[in-house]
């Protein structure tokens, strides 16, 4: 059988520049190869096809009707990017080959090669990716239920590396950073796991490697040659064994498709597990960090927060809500960071205003290392290295540690800023084919060509009218046409005064034209003038490039520093237009917040006055709260603002409170709520219990753990005690008593507090009036007595005769609890009565039997003050036979 590439061999017409085609294409065939042909890039065969279909283009063939008739669609050169990205978008990989010599002065066929290979995980175009999020390609090793992983941002440089010792850590990162494209590698395991990736990240392309590109020691070599070192000690990762692995494959891969040099990209950063607080996917999901529930960022923590005047700022800021730290030092270094620029609030503003204009530093100096950079990418630099200056000043003025050690790393890189300003004109045009981007001065040949092409008609007239004193004829004139160029017209009258050194070129009716030495001298100089100036001002432009990439790891380290001062900067501008307040974080056990507010809540719900509320949660005396009250009330906001109010200490925010004692958390746990996973075929009480089972596994005492409603999914006893085996589990278990919030609508839970010394009991005040319930948002000690579930209903709109019928069967209901399921189901047929059958009913754990009940009514009808005794002894007969 024919392999793929034998087929389309044998399809195509046997001529030089389609071996050429082919020969680019066997490089890269799983990528759609555009083929530049003079304007126009080209595809042919079979990837034709696909992109005329993908991008709308018409489908044209060569040699139409002949035997090798071959598909064929093409885009403009001026336009290609725009379909580039659109086919990187649809999932296809790219493959450009481009003429790599001038086809004037090519001898036969041009020479083209393939000069980059454009993946969903490597388009450094700028109109494809978010200013304000990172887009990686992520290379997984997997080794039985071990993992090395490495993530790469080719637009930044940004090369990271981890090892995980589960898969569930390993889901979870993937899905907080959903890169934009996993590598893999080949054989079954890579197939394999690529299947559970795209189940995860449907969106995400996949690619493979062979094994060999993975192997231990090929990966040290190639990440050993590229980042020109003798090991990788320096860097921290020789023992990760795995996550080497992972990062060789990575560079082995952008070595493969990228052409241009990658000087940008910063050798591998390692990911502690014990460095950062940990956060499971279905954490961020409920915390809505950096998307909300639409899927957007407004409604989202970072969308709040996110006041950073750059891009790199917000790409960071993301990073750091991400990625929490558990080193109080550090905490405490960022923190007094955030206090200074709040206190100081006119050198805030100065220096948010410097920073405003400041363009992506990170993904410039990236275009610059490969070669990408236009003038106009290289005048921003300069216009933005112009506010560095400005701003340098202002954090030499700081006085918080982690400020002046920025300023430190803050470099106005004057240098390359007056090298770009002395070059190239303030306003460059859009592509070099204009000309006119290079400043006067720079090239005494570009200056003098520019003298021809700029004084042509100045020259001419002169000419002329020099031509005319030497030859006395008064008519001559000196024309242009594009046939024959610049000529001299000499009327037919004055053709007998033409002097030796004019040629004649043509005759007309009214006279002859003729052309001199100087003038097709001047002439040739004029026409190839524009030319000349194009290719110079692209050899100077591409010289001042290539000594701005030398620069290239101060540039990295100054755009580092900025855009974390950009967020420290955002952050106090936060707090102070919304008084947060700094907490105090140590390695203490106790989460203490007093008038703590949901940041998210208050920000968007700026019409409603936020009601704040305290907590205290601690591995004494407070270790869970178990919060009752009805749906509504506001319990999953408070739940929710402590976790984010931990967060946000920890990443280094003010938090909104009036005052916040942060414990170091490890990992925040929330199970909020739930829905069926269709496409893993779990039930909505499935899902619950995986996620209660995954919290219950891995839980510390320096956890924090939110538990919204444990046990709902199933019937009312199934779920009261499940919940209530989880608190006691959480409670009583060595090295699993993490500090906990639990909202439940079981209030029988609430006897737990009175057997367990850490289990605290707290409910969401509310008030009745005129059959109405108000939501008073106070959280208050102990426990809630009812649901108040058909008053909510009432507030959610149910027609009245529905909300009449509830109560009807609610108090049937509680006039005899213990049968609650069978008594349901009668009343749900209309039945006015109940019968009951011995043995039939399923017996309430944590309450009275019916006997007890029933027992209680009795004596609470009876007067003993009334009663006489002979009444007293048939009383008491009568309940010798009850029992």
């Amino acid at each position: 059988m024919l392999k793929k590439e034998e087929k389309l061999s044998a399809s195509l017409p046997n001529t030089p520049m389609m071996r050429q085609y082919l020969e680019a294409k066997a490089r890269h065939p799983d990528a759609i190869l555009f083929f530049r042909m003079g304007d126009f890039f080209e595809m042919f065969a079979d990837d034709a096809v696909t992109a005329s279909k993908a991008l709308g283009l018409t489908l044209t063939s060569r040699n139409r009707s002949a035997p090798d008739e071959v598909s064929m669609c093409g885009v403009p050169v001026h336009t290609v990017q725009t379909y580039i990205n659109k086919m990187v978008e649809l999932g296809f990989k790219v493959s450009v080959c481009n003429q790599t010599e001038d086809p004037q002065s090519a001898k036969g066929l041009v020479r083209r090669e393939v000069v980059r290979v454009v993946t969903p995980g490597l388009n450094c175009d700028a109109d494809a990716v978010q200013p304000r999020e990172n887009n990686f390609l992520m290379g997984i090793v997997p080794e039985g239920e071990l993992f090395g992983a490495a993530w790469l941002d080719i637009t930044t440089g940004e090369l990271w590396v981890e090892e995980f010792g589960d898969r569930e850590r390993m889901r979870d990162t993937l899905l907080s950073l959903a890169p934009g494209e996993l590598l893999l590698p080949e054989g079954e395991e890579g197939e394999s796991w690529e299947t559970r990736m795209k189940a995860l990240r449907p969106d995400a392309a996949v690619s493979h490697l062979p094994e060999w590109c993975f192997e231990l020691d090929t990966a040290r070599k190639t990440l050993c040659e590229f980042f020109h070192c003798s090991s990788l000690d320096s860097f921290g990762c020789s023992s990760l064994l795995r996550a080497v692995r992972a990062a060789g494959g990575v560079i082995r891969y952008l070595l493969d498709t990228q052409r241009d040099s990658m000087s940008h990209v910063r050798p591998p950063r390692v990911v502690q597990s014990d460095e950062f607080m940990l956060l499971d996917e279905v954490t961020r999901r409920n915390l809505e960090l950096t998307t909300a529930s639409s899927g957007k960022r407004r409604g989202s923590l970072l969308g709040v927060l996110d006041r950073a005047e750059t891009a790199m700022g917000g790409r960071l800021l993301a990073r750091w809500l991400n990625y929490p730290l558990r080193d109080v030092g550090e905490i405490g270094k960022r923190h007094a960071a955030v206090e200074e620029l709040v206190q100081k609030s006119d050198l805030r503003g100065e220096l948010r205003q410097a920073l405003a204009p400041v363009a992506d530093l990170e993904r410039l100096n990236g275009r610059i290392a490969m070669g990408s950079a236009s003038p106009r990418d290289l005048v921003a630099l300069s216009d933005s290295l112009a506010r560095v200056a400005l701003a340098a000043p202002l954090l030499a003025r700081c006085d918080a540690p982690l400020l002046q050690e920025l300023a430190a790393q803050t470099d106005p890189l004057e240098d390359v800023r007056s090298s770009i300003a002395g070059c190239l004109v303030e306003q460059p045009p859009l592509t070099m084919k204009e000309g006119g981007l290079v400043r006067e001065g720079v090239s005494e040949e570009l200056d003098e060509l520019r003298s021809v092409s700029h004084d042509g008609k100045g020259w001419i007239g002169r000419l002329e009218q020099s031509e005319r004193e030497r030859t006395g004829i008064p008519t001559l004139k000196i024309r242009y046409n594009k046939v024959f160029g610049y000529f001299i017209e000499v009327s037919k009258s004055y053709v007998a005064q033409v002097p030796e050194d004019f040629h004649r070129k043509q005759t007309i009716s009214n006279g002859e034209r003729y052309i001199t030495p100087a003038l097709k001298e001047y002439e040739e100089k004029v026409l190839r003038a524009d030319e000349r100036i194009i290719q110079l001002e692209y050899e100077i432009f591409q010289d001042l490039r290539s000594r701005v990439a030398e620069q290239g790891e101060r540039l990295q380290k100054t755009a580092a520093a900025l855009a974390a001062v950009d967020v420290l900067a955002a952050l106090a501008e936060v707090a102070q237009e919304r008084d947060y307040v700094r907490p105090q974080v140590d390695d203490g056990d106790a989460i203490t917040i007093r008038d703590g507010r949901h940041p998210v809540v208050e920000a968007l719900n700026s019409d409603e006055r936020f009601v704040p509320n305290d907590v205290e949660l601690n591995g004494s005396d407070s270790q869970i709260l178990l919060i009752t009250g009805p749906n509504m009330a506001g319990k999953s906001t408070y739940m929710r603002q402590v976790a984010l109010i931990v967060l946000l200490a920890q990443a280094g925010s003010f938090v909104p409170a009036s005052k916040a004692h942060i414990g170091v958390v490890d990992r925040i746990f929330t199970r909020v709520g739930a829905s069926d996973n269709l496409a893993r075929g779990q039930s909505t009480f499935m899902v619950e219990m995986i996620e209660t089972a995954h919290i219950l596994h891995y839980a510390t005492p320096k956890s924090l753990v939110v538990l919204d409603e444990i046990g709902r999914g199933t019937s009312t006893f199934d779920g009261l005690s499940i919940a209530w085996a989880v608190a006691e589990y959480l409670h009583n278990t060595p090295g699993k008593t993490a500090r906990t919030l639990f909202a439940t609508h079981y209030h029988e839970l609430a006897e737990l507090a009175d057997t367990l010394p850490r289990i605290k009991n707290f409910n969401i005040a509310v008030r009745e009036w005129n059959e109405q319930v108000v939501f008073l948002r106070r959280i208050v000690p102990g426990s809630a007595s009812h649901s108040y579930g058909i008053q909510v209903a009432r507030l959610a709109g149910l027609p009245g005769e529905v909300i009449a019928r509830a109560r009807e069967v609610l108090e049937q209901l509680e006039s005899a609890p213990p049968d609650r399921e069978k008594a349901a189901g009668e009343q749900e047929r209309g039945r006015k009565s109940r019968k009951t059958r011995a043995g039939s009913v399923q017996l309430d754990l944590f309450g009275p039997p019916e006997e007890e009940d029933q027992l209680r009514v009795m004596l609470k009808k009876v007067d003993i003050s009334m009663i006489t005794p002979l009444e007293a002894l048939n009383f008491l007969d009568r309940l010798k036979k009850l029992v």
